[in-house]
């Protein structure tokens, strides 16, 4: 059976993939949701970027899982991307859904402007607060969606979010598909935009914003499950 490990962004838990499992099973698919360490029910352990890395390869092998999708979201795209080259034979697929990508000796945060990133690190002990609801306007969520998101939502470790990641081979060599939710803008960063349109990884689009797992659910299963077949 194919196991899907599904690993949300930035403040959120296992439980931002109560959506999607359904349509996951239906499809004969095994969705694993994996929380993080020191976020959700795992908050206020200490974290970092090496130890999300490793919450992730201890779940694939210490179950023993095989034949192994690796779905990141948002931030978790690096330390995913990061686990992928490490499980080896055990990967069939990566997913990155509209997600930063590891890229060797630099941090999540050198990815984008992100001062202000920084300023609320060093101003609330070291992590990263949930944003306030105005933040989730324009990206197709109800406000049911986004009061569970904001909830739900706990301090992420700012430690993974500035530790440099480690790539031991090109990131275009992984099996790959990346999901580009076009409410969060139109085209993928510049780095995804190489491996996409050079053939190497896959590229699937959907209208949706930066949190399909809760506007789309459905729909994202559907593209996990393709993924999943390729």
């Amino acid at each position: 059976m194919t196991h899907l490990v599904l690993v949300a962004g930035a403040w959120l838990g296992g439980r931002a993939w109560d959506g999607v499992v359904p349509g996951l099973r239906e499809a004969g698919l095994e969705p694993r949701p994996l929380t993080l360490s020191g976020l959700a029910e795992k908050k206020g352990t200490p974290a970092g970027l090496r130890t999300h890395v490793e919450d992730v390869v201890g779940l694939v092998e210490g179950e023993d899982l095989r034949d192994v999708v690796l779905v990141g979201h948002s931030y978790s795209g690096v330390p995913v991307g990061m686990a992928a080259e490490r499980i080896g034979d055990r990967l069939r697929r990566v997913v990155f859904v509209d997600a930063n990508v590891p890229a060797d000796g630099a941090s999540f945060l050198d990815a984008f402007p992100s001062a202000h990133v920084r300023r609320a690190i060093a101003e609330h002990g070291g992590a990263w607060p949930p944003p306030p609801p105005g933040d989730f306007a324009g990206q197709g969520l109800s406000e049911q969606q986004i009061d569970r998101i904001v909830t739900e939502g706990t301090p992420h470790p700012g430690a993974s979010l500035t530790e440099p990641a480690e790539l031991r081979r090109p990131l275009g060599e992984l099996p790959a598909t990346y999901v580009k939710c076009l409410l969060d803008g139109p085209d993928p960063a510049p780095a995804v935009a190489a491996l996409t349109s050079g053939g190497s990884w896959e590229l699937v689009r959907m209208d949706t914003g930066h949190w399909p797992m809760f506007s789309q659910p459905d729909a994202l299963a559907r593209i996990l499950a393709e993924a999943a077949a390729l």
